[in-house]
C-alpha cells in the first residue's frame, strides 16, 4: 500500500511578485489619465447660454477664467458677483488678476505665450449687460483683448 505524504511536510509555494511593479504602474497611469482636476471650485451659479456657432479652445494653459453669477451661498448676497480663481472679487481686482497671471507666466519663462492668452468669461445667462461691459473695460485697460464667451452648444 502506497504511503501518502503529509502536505505539511512540503514547503509552501511562494507567490511570484515579479509582475507587481508592472501592475502598480498600470494602475497609476490609469488614474493619472482618467482623473480630471478642477482648479477652481465654483462659488457662483452659472447657467451658460446656448449658441449655434461654437469652437473649442485647445490649449487650456493659455486661458484665464472670470466667472460671473449669483452666489450659491446667500450670505454673499443675491446680486451677481465676480469670481476670480477661488474667491469673490470687485471690478478693480480684475486688472490685478490679469497682471498677476502674466507675471506667473513670465516667471515660468512663457513670455512668448502672453499675447496668445485668452480671457474666458463664464457668465450666467441672466446677468445684466452692465457688469459685463464694466469687466470688458477693465480688461481693455490692461490690454487683455482676446475674449471668449463660454456657451453651451445648441442643437437645431
Amino acid at each position: 500500500m502506497p504511503k501518502f505524504k503529509n502536505k505539511k511536510d512540503k514547503g509552501s509555494a511562494e507567490i511570484s511578485t515579479a509582475s507587481l511593479p508592472d501592475i502598480i504602474f498600470m494602475l497609476l497611469f490609469f488614474f493619472m489619465v482618467t482623473t480630471v482636476m478642477r482648479e477652481t471650485p465654483l462659488k457662483v451659479k452659472i447657467d451658460l447660454p446656448s449658441a449655434t456657432e461654437t469652437i473649442r479652445l485647445e490649449d487650456r494653459s493659455l486661458l484665464d477664467y472670470i466667472y460671473v453669477g449669483k452666489p450659491f451661498d446667500e450670505r454673499f448676497g443675491t446680486l451677481e458677483q465676480i469670481q476670480l480663481n477661488d474667491q469673490f472679487a470687485e471690478l478693480a481686482d480684475i486688472q490685478t488678476y490679469v497682471m498677476n497671471r502674466r507675471s506667473e507666466r513670465e516667471a515660468r519663462g512663457e513670455e512668448a505665450m502672453i499675447p496668445s492668452v485668452t480671457t474666458v468669461l463664464k457668465i450666467d445667462e441672466g446677468t445684466k449687460m452692465g457688469i459685463i461691459s464694466d469687466i470688458k473695460s477693465e480688461l481693455r485697460e490692461v490690454q487683455a483683448l482676446k475674449l471668449n464667451y463660454s456657451t453651451l452648444v445648441r442643437n437645431e
